[in-house]
């Protein structure tokens, strides 16, 4: 792939729009990344969840040139690899899924719960089967062949400025819910409904289809 960054070649907005929307839609929709941080709005509030979302947006963000710089050939000609990748990550949806049941009953002597780091939130989309679709997705339909390496810097920019706002969302969503949820029991609740939301949307995958939402 030649390392062409000529700007003029990039493609015109009548892509540039599509792209966004893309993005838009795939970020803003029910999901792994999207039920967690509705939870986390819940139990900490939207400020304590701003590393969270950073940590999502940048992740995958990274994870978009990345898979643009090469790696998705390597899951290409290796397909186990991408298997193991994706139970595992079906394996830390299940543990994520039980802190989120049991976040709100905080025992004598326990440390109370923490939100996702930047860090944690970053590493998660690794292992998140809709963070691979949407890199996957952006670099097969987005990039031009005659300037690939300045395409794809622009769509991981347009990933960078899109995925936040629409992720910010679900944090309001359940910083405001949060409010509401005074009595621990009701907490406990919501905190099982989502983690039930969670593993529900494993379903894709242990089904074969390989697909889940972000």
């Amino acid at each position: 792939m030649p390392l062409n960054f000529d700007l003029a070649l990039l493609p015109s907005s009548s892509v540039l729009l599509p792209l966004a929307a893309f993005i838009f839609v795939s970020s803003i929709t029910p999901g792994p990344n999207n039920v967690m941080l509705t939870a986390s709005g819940a139990n900490f509030g939207y400020q304590r969840s701003v590393p969270h979302m950073l940590g999502i947006s940048v992740g995958a963000t990274l994870m978009l040139l990345v898979v643009g710089a090469g790696l998705g050939a390597v899951f290409a000609r290796w397909p186990q690899l991408y298997t193991l990748l994706q139970w595992v990550g079906a394996a830390y949806l299940v543990w994520l899924a039980w802190k989120i049941a049991t976040a709100g009953r905080v025992q004598t002597g326990q440390a109370k719960p923490q939100p996702l780091n930047f860090w944690q939130a970053a590493a998660f989309q690794w292992v998140n089967p809709k963070a691979w679709l949407m890199s996957v997705g952006v670099v097969a339909a987005y990039t031009s062949p005659t300037a690939y390496w300045a395409s794809l810097a622009l769509g991981a920019g347009v990933m960078l400025v899109v995925n936040y706002p629409c992720i910010s969302v679900w944090t309001l969503f359940g910083s405001v819910i949060g409010r509401w949820l005074q009595s621990p029991r009701a907490l406990q609740m919501f905190n099982g409904a989502m983690a039930v939301l969670l593993l529900l949307s494993l379903y894709p995958l242990l089904a074969g289809g390989g697909h889940s939402a972000t």
